[in-house]
């Protein structure tokens, strides 16, 4: 096995010498993120229980129409072709070589399939995050595994075959479905199958049952797993136990910048291979992986999820229409059950004032003095230093 980890910042000519910059791991708005978190955000804080519900009760007196965090969801802002462009624009202004862009969205791959009809990006691997259910019954949760370059000619097949896997209940699942689906998937020579953050404990089990799951699911799975993910999202601590995780299971270690948001992705791959399918044989027949972190990653943590969120909620009137105002990108069940945007679903068009002033507010949060004093606040290069075993 050869693979780096480069900080672009302590590195800059970390790029030399390879052919081109890979970007692993970007969403669009094709991408269904799920607003759940909200229902559980008065789980963390009961302190805003009273005010949830009363947010609640004020939805349905104005629209008949209780809030169903379940059901609803967000989509990022970028098109396809704008996170594309992002991404390309990045590793060829800020390391001056060659760009291949996988996109992966949550359970999706129209994105991909848009882009290929432009003359620019007609090689974006097809490529998918797949939201894989793991675990018995009492103990489970979901973990996202990225597949880049599905052959083209069947990737609506598996994605199908995806959607069926996920939607099947536990109970009527045959045990070797997973495994089945996974050692099919690695005899594809040019398929690349990652374990996207692994340690993120994103479905709020606890992090003892979390790591458990994901030790079990290396045992069983890991042979057809050709890499584990380095997240440019995640805080440095988890990057370095994914590390110590990579190496206890002899897995390569891989880039994925999670950008869901208009800031490009936070690490990116080296190589030196000339196509995103000989890349992927770079990753799986050498063993050969070179991770390059970008200057946003050494940015507070905190200040870059704060970031993101504002992302979301900002207007982008230059945007291409349905996709401008924030409340065009959130999207819940009406009084007939059917899903439409929240722009759809105000009474006059506009969103009700606590709501807008909620947004103004942590649009607040993003205003120079008040981010540059959060900034400060959030400062971790004491943690990124033990990260890196860096000297003082």
């Amino acid at each position: 096995m050869n693979q780096t980890v480069s900080y672009i910042w302590r590195e800059p000519k970390a790029a030399e010498g390879f052919a081109a910059g890979v970007s692993l791991h970007s969403h669009t708005n094709q991408s269904k993120e799920t607003l759940d978190f909200i229902a559980e955000l008065s789980n963390d804080w009961p302190w805003i229980q009273p005010l949830m519900r009363w947010a609640e009760e004020r939805s349905v007196a104005r629209s008949g129409i209780r809030p169903d965090y379940a059901r609803s969801y967000w989509t990022p802002p970028l098109t396809p072709r704008l996170a594309f462009d992002l991404e390309r624009t990045q590793i060829e202004t800020a390391l001056q070589l060659p760009a291949m862009v996988s996109i992966t969205d949550h359970d999706d791959i129209q994105a991909p399939l848009l882009l290929r009809s432009l003359a620019s990006a007609r090689q974006v691997p097809v490529s998918v995050e797949w939201t894989v259910p793991f675990g018995a019954q009492a103990n489970k949760t979901c973990f996202h595994l990225g597949i880049h370059n599905l052959p083209s000619a069947t990737g609506a097949e598996w994605m199908r075959r995806f959607a069926a896997f996920t939607a099947t209940p536990l109970e009527a699942r045959p045990a070797t479905l997973l495994g089945d689906l996974l050692a099919e998937l690695d005899s594809l020579p040019g398929v690349l199958t990652v374990f996207n953050h692994p340690l993120w404990d994103l479905y709020r089990i606890g992090k003892p049952r979390h790591n458990v799951l994901v030790n079990q699911f290396l045992a069983l799975h890991g042979q057809h797993v050709h890499a584990v993910e380095l997240n440019g999202l995640r805080n440095w601590n988890e990057n370095r136990e994914v590390t110590g995780l990579a190496a206890q299971w002899n897995q390569l270690l891989i880039s994925g910048g999670d950008r869901h948001g208009v800031e490009p992705n936070a690490n990116l791959n080296l190589t030196r291979a000339a196509s995103f399918t000989h890349f992927v044989y770079e990753l799986r027949r050498d063993r050969t992986s070179h991770v390059l972190f970008m200057p946003q990653y050494k940015e507070p943590w905190k200040h870059r999820i704060l970031r993101g969120t504002l992302d979301a909620v900002r207007n982008y009137p230059d945007f291409p229409e349905g996709s401008r105002r924030w409340d065009q990108r959130v999207y819940h069940p009406a009084v007939d059950g059917h899903v439409r945007s929240l722009a759809e679903l105000w009474t006059g068009g506009h969103a009700p004032i606590w709501l807008g002033a909620t947004i103004a507010f942590v649009r607040l949060l993003g205003a120079p003095p008040v981010s540059n004093s959060l900034r400060l606040a959030w400062n971790d290069s004491n943690s990124m230093r033990a990260a890196l075993a860096e000297k003082s």
